[in-house]
């Protein structure tokens, strides 16, 4: 059975990542309900730890939150929301699969979409599946019962079929329940199975209209066969491979001829020979137009002849410019042999073997028969040579052979498979006629069965093709079956069909999207799909693929139990969209880290938050929204500037969200979060926590920690959403769960200029801490500093004088502010922060200057003394000659870096010198 071609120019707009329809859909927007105090539910059936009694995040407690969200119904669409649904099909992975990184990809990324457009209010379908992969699995069942000596052959269909079954009952499910481990939130209630009863009605329905509309046709037809599988394989489930062989050049001679009228063909399978239907030349070439028309004979065919023809297929500079035609095994002999009419002649066994049209070579391995063919050719002095050649050998990904392209132009697909296992051929003979002269095409066997007796009588009798339906056609009607076509009534259709991404594999993109792009169209009349999202290959650290042959394959399992669900998926998501991603266990391990920040941060906030039973003081940091202006400009400089990068934040990772740019929102997050919040924001909010007498200044750090902590929770939920959840169930008075959570308003007011005025604040501590540095200042030590500066930077860098004090460790009642520079300048080392911004270090306060400049000393001594000797070495003819390119490179390296730190002693032991001459 094939089902012919069919375009998919309907897929409209390309860019590098995404295919989009040209259909837009409305923006919504979710009311905000009114706020309403009560403990976490979740709470109190012991779901969740809180970092107040837990040293760090327990990756145990993953399962236990995944049950919970899925016990309370959050996976399912929430159509009461209104809005326009957001839905993804899962690739179904085959039935017989087990967790790899690559799984652990597409989980991911479609997890962080669900889980975002769940958060922005629409209602959210995620709807999950498996294959029953129709030669894989039957391969797997078949080796299990060849362990018990059983071969398939031993049984019926029907006891096979069987046994299948019983082992989809037993381990079906593995793949499925791996796939919950990586924190897959889709909806479980509408799992589907390909050989599900409702989705093998779709199968049969389309094959059925299909073929009433001519699209389906029975015939002969060029396949590629697996000799090992025993059945046809797709044309695009097999690889090329480079491998040696030969290109033999054989003698055919022209028929009625001289001893020297013969044609020279090369080919690198010479036992197809048997199957040649013609020889072919370019009409143009004038080597060979003599003999146009004549025929040749067939080598070792005892004298069987065929025409030779001109055709302008033929490439008279490739070979010898003469192509036998063999269409019984070739692809294009094939369509050249259809065109003009030749016969089809095939020589091979299923199994491989030459069949009786090879006479004398019949039941030999086709290679063995190859050798033997080659030494008769030679013997009769029909073998001209024979040459090494580098062969593109087509290999079956299942059974390692036979392959041809399949969409440099759109062909008919052959769509039956020679297995007991997958979707039957809804397709029915009538005994004691030939298959090809009459066939009925029905739904069920009653119907089949009355259409033959309409037509042969109430005695006929009828018995159902074989053969099954490739693994693909199943698959190809995935997005509109699995919500309840043919019958488009269904609830489930109306809401959800057109989907709105698929997220797969480049590799598949014409293996599937594109035969769901083609079904879509034709059964439902509407691409089935929005935008399609294609994610790269997951490689090592170094870039090769993974294999068990190179011995570098990851188990996401595995890693799952070292560094957590949510450090495996944030580090799979900071790849580049599209792109490849090495994955490396230092990776993980700086996420783990990642993981490890957060839950610190959060027992922090729940160390310096008002006590839990304080409802009052509780209502006051929750309603602090920091939405308006008015808001913002009350605050503080490190409040207002870390509530305005919060902000800014927000807008950035949204739009990354909305792109599908999920590398640049994992990277914006992760740098403000450890970068703004926790090194900068948490430090300075402790002298306000810690060190003020005034309680507003407390609670106003309270307010802001809780409010930019809350939200950074919320958007990271996409990424990793167990410790996120556990960090957000933590604090008290939450109305809902995290992933529930309307997500973050867009647009909120920012004041751009304390972005500029804290960045001075860094600049300046960051120059003070250099310092410190510089001179190995003991950490605990407390020294003095004058910050000289215009009037109006005095104004709000003096405000923050406890901050500055506390994150530069400056003696606070030593901290002077100034608009020019102090007496003591010359014995202080002197620090430009930003124009307009200085500050001074009294030497005497960090080290003891003579000791300083003895150590000093010493150590410019030694410098001298290495320097001196690597000079001496770049200086000697000898080894730069002869020593290695790299070595002599390394040296001179050394020495650049050497004479520098000279320099750089030098001017430092100067400085010192000046302070105790003065």
């Amino acid at each position: 059975m094939a089902l012919a071609g069919t375009s998919t120019a309907c897929l409209r707009r390309l860019n590098p990542l995404l295919f989009s329809a040209a259909r837009r859909r409305p923006a919504w927007a979710p009311r905000r309900a009114p706020r309403r105090f009560c403990a976490a539910v979740a709470a109190e059936k012991d779901v969740f730890t809180s970092p107040e009694v837990s040293k760090s995040f327990d990756f145990a407690n993953e399962e236990r939150i995944y049950k919970w969200w899925e016990s309370q119904g959050f996976f399912e669409p929430k159509l009461d929301h209104g809005g326009d649904p957001f839905v993804i099909p899962m690739p179904p992975p085959n039935v017989t699969g087990s967790l790899h990184m690559g799984h652990a990809m597409f989980v991911t990324l479609e997890d962080i979409m669900v889980r975002y457009f769940r958060m922005k209010g629409r209602p959210t379908l995620w709807i999950p599946g498996t294959d029953h992969a129709g030669i894989a699995t039957q391969l797997v069942v078949e080796k299990m019962l060849a362990v018990e000596g059983i071969k398939r052959t031993d049984l019926t269909r029907e006891e096979f079929t069987k046994k299948v079954w019983e082992w989809k009952e037993k381990y079906g499910g593995t793949i499925t329940n791996q796939i919950r481990r990586l924190g897959a939130s889709c909806d479980w209630s509408r799992e589907r199975f390909t050989l599900d009863e409702q989705l093998s009605r779709a199968v049969v329905e389309a094959f059925v209209r299909l073929h009433d509309k001519g699209l389906i046709y029975q015939g002969s037809y060029l396949v590629n066969w697996s000799p090992n599988l025993q059945t046809a394989v797709s044309d695009l489930e097999v690889e090329y491979s480079e491998e040696p062989g030969n290109l033999y050049f054989i003698k055919y001679r022209v028929a009625g001829g001289t001893r020297d009228d013969f044609m020279t063909i090369a080919t690198t399978r010479p036992e197809t020979l048997f199957g040649d239907v013609a020889i072919a030349v370019n009409p143009e070439d004038e080597r060979y137009t003599k003999y146009v028309g004549r025929l040749a004979i067939v080598p070792l065919t005892c004298g069987r002849h065929v025409p030779i023809i001109a055709d302008r297929y033929v490439d008279p500079e490739f070979g010898t410019g003469v192509l036998k035609i063999s269409p019984g095994h070739d692809h294009n002999d094939y369509h050249i042999a259809r065109k003009l009419g030749l016969p089809i002649l095939n020589v091979m066994n299923k199994d491989g073997t030459l069949n009786d049209v090879a006479g004398i070579y019949s039941g030999m391995d086709r290679f063995e028969a190859r050798d033997k063919l080659w030494a008769d050719l030679v013997e009769t002095n029909l073998a001209v040579k024979k040459e090494p050649y580098t062969l593109r050998v087509p290999r079956s990904q299942r059974g390692g052979e036979i392959y041809n392209h399949w969409l440099t132009n759109i062909k008919d697909w052959c769509i039956s498979r020679q297995l007991w296992w997958g979707h039957r051929i809804p397709v029915w003979y009538i005994v004691g006629k030939k298959c090809e002269e009459d066939y009925i095409v029905a739904r069920t066997e009653g119907e089949a069965l009355a259409k033959a007796q309409e037509k042969y009588g109430k005695s006929v009798e009828i018995y159902q093709d074989p053969d099954v339906l490739d693994t693909w056609f199943s698959s190809a009607l995935w997005p509109f079956s699995t919500l309840g076509w043919p019958d488009v009534s269904r609830d489930d259709y109306k809401h959800f069909y057109p989907s709105t991404v698929l997220e797969t594999g480049h590799d598949i993109l014409f293996f599937w999207v594109a035969r769901m792009v083609m079904m879509g169209i034709e059964f439902t009349g509407s691409v089935p799909f929005s935008y399609v999202y294609l994610h790269g290959l997951i490689r090592d650290s170094e870039g090769r693929k993974m294999s068990k042959t190179l011995g570098n394959v990851i188990d996401p399992l595995d890693t799952i139990k070292e560094y957590g669900t949510d450090a495996l998926r944030f580090t799979l998501s900071l790849g580049t969209a599209g792109q490849d991603l090495n994955l490396s266990t230092e990776r993980l391990t700086s996420n783990k880290a990642f993981t490890n920040k957060l839950w610190n941060a959060g027992k922090f906030l729940l160390q310096n938050m008002p006590d839990r039973s304080d409802a009052t003081a509780w209502d006051v940091l929750l309603g602090n929204k920091f939405d308006t202006e008015a808001s913002l400009a009350k605050l503080p400089l490190p409040e207002c500037w870390v509530v305005t990068r919060l902000h800014e934040l927000i807008d950035e990772v949204s739009t990354s969200y909305d792109k599908f740019f999920f590398g640049d929102a994992a990277r914006e997050i992760y740098d403000f979060f450890w970068g703004d919040f926790a090194d900068w924001y948490i430090e300075a909010s402790k002298t306000r926590l810690y060190h003020s007498a005034d309680s507003s200044a407390s609670s106003t750090a309270q307010s802001v920690l809780l409010y930019v902590f809350e939200n950074v929770l919320k958007l990271l939920h996409p990424f990793m959403p167990f410790v996120t959840e556990e960090l957000w169930q933590a604090f008290p008075y939450r109305e809902q769960a995290l992933m529930v959570t309307p997500w973050p308003t867009t647009g909120l007011p920012k004041d751009l200029r304390s972005i500029k005025r804290f960045q001075n604040l860094q600049s300046l501590i960051r120059g003070i801490r250099n310092v410190r540095a510089e001179y190995t200042v003991e950490p605990a030590k407390r020294i003095s500093a004058s910050i000289v500066a215009t009037a109006d930077v005095l104004d709000y860098i003096s405000k923050e004088k406890q901050v500055l004090a506390l994150l530069s460790k400056l003696d606070v009642q030593n901290v002077n502010f100034m608009e020019s520079a102090p007496d003591d300048a010359n014995q202080s080392v002197h620090i430009v922060a930003d124009e307009g911004l200085e500050a001074y270090l009294p030497l005497a306060d960090m080290v003891d200057v003579s000791e300083e400049v003895k150590r000093l000393s010493k150590r410019l001594s030694k410098m001298q003394s290495e320097y001196d000797a690597l000079v001496a070495r770049l200086n000697s003819q000898n080894f730069v000659e002869k020593a290695p390119e790299e070595i002599v490179r390394g040296v001179r390296e050394k020495a650049s870096e050497t004479e520098e730190k000279i320099s750089l002693t030098k001017t430092r032991l100067a400085f010192l010198e000046s302070t105790v001459s003065s």
